[in-house]
């Protein structure tokens, strides 16, 4: 079996070889969807494997790689499980696993959190009536600091000035004001896009099939980069004075759950997100969303990544050295290179999916 070292693929095409063999491997059933087929580079696909009832009585979904770049980490956590399950674990009676591989291949593939088309997939699930437009109050005001128009520099003092802004209007506000999702720039930070993006539409379309007809289904969707380093956090769709909330305590862990976010929480609120879609439209009485989020590096210093990634994207030259230093940090902000880090993270979320797979019922 690979230690958790092991399991961390070098790029996209790596990653994804290796999960289709260990998902053959475990004796998977195996989907896979392109999601891009312009012809100007390979085709890129969401894998799917599904193991266990083919007609559930509950449904165990795991997704990985919904922002891009943080698929390293989740395709990770799904190979553990998966090796495990070759040599030594099994899926209990009428539980149904359903593993979904590179969610946004693109960005996995390019070291974006984003996908070709500089879309947020995390804010393009937007129920109707909502339309694809607008964004938070206060955005538009911080538009020429979060997205200046060339290519980032060493020597410029955004951290300086997102603590500025800390201080002067609290980290709730930063939070509400950049990242709940916008769709008024499309070349800056959090756009939620215009339309529904192909993996967007891939997903609304396949997630009942995965689901089946189970009257149970628990969606762990992994994600990094809020929270105090090599620790998660499951952020719920729930709110605090939900009954739900003590089952996910009893089956998660109190100290690690989550109801959704208030003032003082690791998450924000945000719109178009993929939990917040499949809870309304598969029923929230059924279908219990966690984003299970592991911590990497203090929240100023990842926005000041995602804007410089985002910067050089968009105004730096292809290939130069400011393009390799903004994804190299990018890449170390959502997946650290650090052994402690990769190690603690894959065994804790090999451990969260064994627990929603062994959770009691609920009544």
């Amino acid at each position: 079996m690979d230690t958790p070292l092991d399991l961390f693929s070098p790029d996209y095409n790596v990653a994804a070889e290796r999960f289709r063999e260990a998902a053959a491997s475990a004796g998977a059933r195996l989907e896979r969807h392109p999601v891009q087929e312009d012809g100007t580079e390979p085709t890129l696909t969401i894998d799917v494997a599904t193991i266990g009832a083919t007609v559930p009585r509950r449904t165990i979904l795991v997704s990985s790689g919904l922002h891009g770049v943080e698929g390293f980490f989740g395709s990770a956590i799904q190979l553990r499980w998966l090796s495990c399950l070759a040599a030594d674990l099994s899926v209990p009676e009428g539980t149904r696993v359903v593993l979904v591989h590179a969610v946004n291949p693109y960005g996995f593939t390019h070291r974006r959190r984003v996908n070709e088309d500089n879309v947020d997939l995390n804010r393009n699930f937007l129920n109707p009536p909502r339309r694809y437009e607008g964004s938070p109050a206060g955005y538009a005001a911080l538009d020429p600091l979060l997205n200046p128009a060339s290519p980032p520099s060493r020597l410029e003092p955004f951290r300086l000035k997102a603590l500025w802004y800390v201080r002067r209007f609290g980290m709730p506000a930063l939070k509400a004001a950049v990242a709940g999702g916008q769709y008024q720039f499309p070349r800056g930070l959090f756009f939620g896009g215009h339309v529904p993006s192909t993996s967007t539409r891939l997903i609304r379309g396949r997630l009942p099939h995965w689901a089946g007809d189970a009257p149970r289904v628990i969606h762990l969707d992994l994600h990094t980069g809020l929270g105090a380093f090599a620790q998660h956090r499951l952020l719920l769709q729930e709110s605090a004075d939900s009954p739900e909330v003590e089952w996910y305590r009893e089956t998660f862990g109190h100290e690690t759950v989550e109801p959704s976010a208030d003032g003082d929480s690791t998450a924000y609120d945000a719109s178009g997100t993929l939990g917040g879609w499949a809870r309304s439209s598969l029923g929230s009485a059924r279908y219990r969303f966690v984003t299970a989020e592991f911590g990497t590096y203090p929240i100023v210093r990842v926005l000041g990544a995602l804007r410089a990634e985002n910067r050089a994207h968009h105004f730096a030259r292809p290939g130069s050295p400011a393009v390799e230093r903004a994804k190299t940090e990018l890449m170390e902000c959502f997946c650290p290179a650090s052994e402690r880090w990769r190690t603690q993270v894959v065994e804790q979320g090999l451990t969260i999916i064994e627990r929603a797979i062994g959770a009691a019922p609920r009544t």
